[in-house]
């Protein structure tokens, strides 16, 4: 079976020592010695996060991964200043491209951009996607506060609907006044308060809240051709879909139901949660249409990345969606 993975990470040493050099801190929010010592135990190494060859091709060709696509890690330079951001992003893109071009049959990429000039990031989405051959874009987190269903970042959401390619929502570090108020205690260490508010549950949270957010900003009246790609089973929001239809639809002023944008215009994928509960749970929620399949490489690789679709009970044609098919037309691969 066919295996297209669309939330794998890839770093540039050029770019990550180009963003140390102009922020002088890197791309990371300060962070405990304690969190400092899990990330640097639990992630990647540098070399790991910078290869398209050697390791991960051989974890693809072990799992029966055909093709990865790429989007830049946790060094990235999405949310530095515009007057740094935009030509940093366009070299970062350039150099994703060229890295591609190395294996042009087992990667693709989303594009990373300089979203605190939105003008400037929808033209560097459309440079990516018509020059570059890139299939969307990633975005990370949000910007100096800002929520991406905030109007000042709408011209990069119409590129995307107008181009007919999808923006992955993508966790990144929470605001330390929300870390601290939700999951900082003096009963637990450093290092489980940054668990917690990150890959443990917070990250998850935040992104959730941003795809709720677009939702019912009425985006997707303005815009019914966008896309948006949700991660890790759609970041808790589809076991609320019902909830939020009762509670919210009444008075949102949409023009459909909460979950009906949500079916139609939001797809999920495990990023490397690959359990079977969940799996089963999206599948009555959404339907094998909108289901894409992600490892999270090189953050995560788990032991089941090929079996957990090969050897699942599913349906051959709901596999054959999930697996590569989906993908596919999304990404027009």
């Amino acid at each position: 079976m066919k295996i297209i993975t669309v939330e794998e990470h890839f770093e540039s040493e050029l770019i990550t020592k180009k963003i140390n050099q102009v922020t002088g801190k890197g791309a990371l929010p300060p962070l405990s010695s304690g969190m400092l010592e899990y990330m640097k135990t639990s992630l990647p190494t540098a070399e790991t996060m910078q290869s398209i060859t050697g390791a991960r091709l051989d974890f693809m060709d072990q799992n029966g991964i055909a093709m990865q696509v790429l989007s830049y890690g946790n060094s990235s330079p999405q949310n530095l200043a515009p007057e740094i951001a935009i030509d940093l992003c366009k070299e970062a893109n350039d150099k994703l491209a060229k890295e591609i071009q190395k294996q042009p049959n087992r990667f693709a990429a989303f594009t990373v951009l300089p979203v605190g000039d939105p003008i400037a990031a929808a033209q560097e989405l459309k440079r990516a996607v018509e020059q570059l051959n890139f299939k969307g874009a990633l975005l990370k987190g949000n910007y100096q506060g800002k929520f991406f269903d905030d109007p000042f970042f709408f011209p990069i959401f119409k590129m995307a609907s107008d181009l007919d390619v999808p923006i992955y929502m993508h966790p990144s570090f929470i605001p330390s006044e929300i870390n601290d108020h939700y999951f900082k205690s003096p009963n637990w260490s450093d290092t489980v308060n940054g668990i917690l508010s990150s890959a443990g549950y917070g990250w998850h949270m935040d992104v959730g809240i941003q795809v709720i957010r677009m939702i019912v900003s009425g985006i997707f009246d303005k815009l019914p051709n966008l896309k948006l790609i949700s991660g890790h089973w759609g970041e808790m929001v589809p076991m609320f879909l019902e909830r939020l239809d009762d509670e919210l639809d009444d008075y949102s002023g949409l023009k459909e139901s909460f979950s009906t944008y949500y079916r139609n215009n939001v797809y999920l994928t495990p990023s490397g949660m690959l359990f079977d509960p969940q799996l089963k749970f999206i599948l009555d929620e959404m339907g094998p249409e909108h289901l894409l399949y992600s490892i999270d490489y090189p953050y995560k690789h788990p032991a089941n990345s090929q079996t957990f679709l090969t050897e699942g009970n599913l349906p051959t044609q709901t596999k054959e969606l999930i697996a590569h098919g989906n993908a596919e037309r999304l990404l027009h691969l």
